[in-house]
């Protein structure tokens, strides 16, 4: 048997026995919620993320009025974006979406001040999602999951399903950035080896032999997690 990661909400585990599992992408309601999670100054709950402080209450702390705005509009312009690329990546886990979101959005609070809002915020954003996931997917422990509903070869397959997307997930959080760069791309985001190659500013060729060695990898690595033995954790508490 594969493994995925453990999910931490009781409603979930509801969710599986009561029918098919969510779907990968969020719905608008997820988003919205995760929107006014942060306006309203909501806090942040478990999985070990950040102070427990709200995007909110950070915001109204930020000393220039003029920052604060442009603050507010970069939420409000990227905060869908940002949960939609964080959702695919853990297989629609709204709970966990959202808390990474909320994440994300602290650090970002905690370091515009200091080094001034990046040129490209979203990318930005975008990394430190994926920074926090990748540590959050190295320390969970793994569910068992049908290995014939994980096929990387197959042209057509993408880890649409909750439990394929997060066996992906913690397959590439123990792999090298380049190889997890193009297996997220690829998986992930949709991306043709065309579009990659272009981003990347090479050949097809390149693309196809870099995604070749780092689906062997991802193998490896999703070997390795059927073999160990699932067992459940706590969240954490405290800690990044």
């Amino acid at each position: 048997m594969f493994f995925t990661c453990t999910q931490y909400h009781s409603r979930q585990a509801g969710q599986r026995a009561a029918g098919p599992p969510a779907e990968p992408c969020p719905s608008r309601s997820s988003a919205d919620r995760a929107q006014e999670a942060a306006e309203t100054g909501a806090t942040q709950k478990t999985r070990g993320f950040g102070t427990g402080l709200s995007v909110n209450t950070s915001v109204t702390r930020l000393p220039d009025p003029d920052r604060e705005a442009e603050v507010v509009r970069i939420y409000r312009a990227t905060i869908r974006p940002l949960y939609v690329c964080v959702s695919r990546r853990v297989g629609g886990d709204h709970g966990l979406a959202e808390d990474v979101v909320q994440e994300t959005w602290m650090r970002a609070l905690a370091s515009w001040p200091r080094t001034g809002v990046p040129d490209e915020p979203l990318a930005w954003l975008v990394r430190v999602a994926r920074n926090v996931l990748v540590s959050y997917f190295r320390r969970v422990r793994p569910e068992p999951v049908d290995p014939a509903s994980i096929d990387l070869d197959a042209p057509a397959w993408t880890p649409d399903s909750p439990d394929e997307a997060a066996l992906v997930s913690c397959g590439i959080a123990r792999l090298g950035r380049r190889h997890a760069d193009v297996l997220e791309a690829f998986y992930f985001d949709g991306k043709t080896v065309r579009e990659i190659a272009t981003e990347c500013a090479t050949s097809e060729r390149a693309i196809e032999g870099r995604l070749r060695r780092a689906r062997a990898k991802l193998r490896m690595q999703i070997e390795k997690l059927g073999r160990a033995r699932p067992v459940r954790r706590r969240p954490a508490h405290g800690g990044t």
